[in-house]
């Protein structure tokens, strides 16, 4: 069965499963005791932080191991805060940065702080320019990811950590996605990133802060982990991770390469297949593995239980596939289509023939899906009729509103309105969306009188 949400965890690579077996047996007494066996488990640990500073790219006595990679975002983003207190209490971050950076920096505006989101474009990636305007006196930390978990996009990195260091800043990058395929370029100051992410076992973390940059560690701390991360390490997992990380780095560039092709093909064929298609993410600047697509008229969650049917694991930001029935951050902040949102993360080993097996089935699982939703199957036709109308689907869900927009899209003449009533929060990034994929105007939005969002598109075509 292809496994294709390598960007949610990664199956655990060959050396992480042998380098655990073997420090299962060797790695169990406590690194920190003087005694033969707590040596041993010493040697085995600094060997391990070795190993991932050379990854990494920082010096060993920099990194430290914790239990996840959102621990370490946490970590890093609550140590440096408290250690710049003195400086400001501003943190800056992208609008798609990983949700353990957001709920970090909310819990932080929450308690008195203050909080800029730079926007992005429609790739997904940020205007190094626009994040250097964000930056200012009272400034205590700046968040970017090095590639987005959901698209792939990734950002300009040594562009922005430039302009953090000519305004004092630090920077703090998740690298979570990206360290598998390669270091991180530019001068940040702190570094996170997951084991899971690139092969390693679940439960490690890694949290990289350069020497210089002010950092006070928060809540009890013991000696472990330079206080950073108390607790008994667990070794077995970190010996793991590193060994991994090492392993799948050797293999990065034609690993790289040959997954490139394989989402390339998967990009292109995509639109040709299925009709009402929207790929998003920058097509040149990505991670070499993933690509994400959203499909008019389709229940993103339908969808995915569908291709499992199939036998394909994917992920999806859509809204109905989420107990919050809102779509993802995302895709909210990109500002394109959500709804039956569809991400392809390949791991290590995918074959050509999983990926055309893939592209086989998809287009018959999404025409089933809006057969069952009643989903229009052609464009409208001119037609006379009323100059506006009103189209209620208050308490509907993505993406029945959108399904009745088009199906009474053809029912007012070029130049007329429908007016559709929603209270779905897909309904303002779908809407939208669909104007533009057929070659309607959007109007724009105002509060219903009975409740919810009124969208007004008018007909052009």
């Amino acid at each position: 069965m292809p496994y294709f949400d390598a960007a949610s965890a990664a199956p655990l690579h060959p050396v992480a499963r042998q380098a655990l077996l073997a420090s299962l047996d060797e790695g169990w007494a406590d690194p920190a005791r003087l005694y033969r066996e707590g040596r041993r488990a010493r040697l085995l640990l600094d060997a391990a932080r070795e190993a991932a500073a050379e990854a990494v790219g920082c010096r060993p006595d920099e990194l430290v191991f914790t239990p996840s990679g959102t621990r370490a975002v946490h970590a890093g983003i609550s140590g440096s805060l408290a250690g710049r207190r003195r400086v400001g209490n501003r943190i800056v971050v992208s609008a798609v940065e990983h949700s353990s950076v957001l709920h970090a920096a909310e819990t932080h505006a929450a308690a008195g702080g203050a909080l800029t989101e730079v926007p992005v474009g429609r790739s997904g990636a940020v205007d190094a320019d626009a994040f250097r305007a964000a930056l200012d006196s009272g400034t205590a930390l700046a968040c970017l990811q090095s590639a987005n978990h959901e698209v792939g996009t990734e950002q300009p990195v040594a562009e922005v950590a430039e302009a953090c260091r000519a305004a004092g800043v630090p920077l703090l990058v998740d690298a979570a996605q990206s360290l598998g395929w390669g270091p991180v370029e530019g001068g940040w100051s702190l570094l996170a990133a997951s084991a899971h992410k690139w092969g390693g076992p679940a439960g490690v973390g890694l949290l990289a802060v350069r020497k210089g940059v002010r950092y006070a560690p928060q809540g009890p701390s013991d000696e472990r982990e330079s206080g950073r991360a108390p607790g008994f390490e667990n070794l077995p997992a970190i010996v793991a991770a590193a060994a991994s990380l090492r392993a799948v780095r050797a293999e990065a560039a034609a690993e790289g390469a040959r997954l490139r092709a394989l989402v390339d093909r998967i990009r292109a064929r995509v639109p040709e297949l299925v009709p009402d298609v929207e790929v998003v993410g920058d097509p040149v600047r990505r991670l070499p593995h993933l690509v994400t697509f959203s499909c008019l008229y389709v229940d993103g969650e339908t969808l995915l239980h569908e291709l499992d049917r199939e036998g394909f694991s994917v992920s999806s930001g859509s809204s109905c596939t989420s107990s919050t029935l809102t779509p993802s951050h995302v895709l909210r902040a990109m500002g394109v289509l959500s709804e039956g949102n569809v991400r392809v993360s390949l791991p290590t080993g995918t074959t050509a023939e999983d990926v055309d097996r893939f592209l086989d089935v998809l287009p018959g699982v999404v025409a089933g899906v809006r057969e069952r939703l009643g989903a229009p199957a052609s464009s409208p036709v001119a037609a006379p009729g009323p100059d506006s109308l009103v189209v209620d689907a208050l308490g509907r869900r993505c993406p029945i509103p959108v399904i009745e927009l088009a199906k009474v899209i053809g029912d007012v003449p070029v130049g007329g309105t429908v007016t559709v009533l929603a209270d779905d929060a897909a309904a303002r990034l779908d809407i939208p969306a669909w104007c533009e994929m057929r070659g309607q105007l959007y109007v724009g939005e105002s509060p219903s009188a009975g409740g919810g969002v009124a969208y007004v598109v008018r007909r052009l075509t």
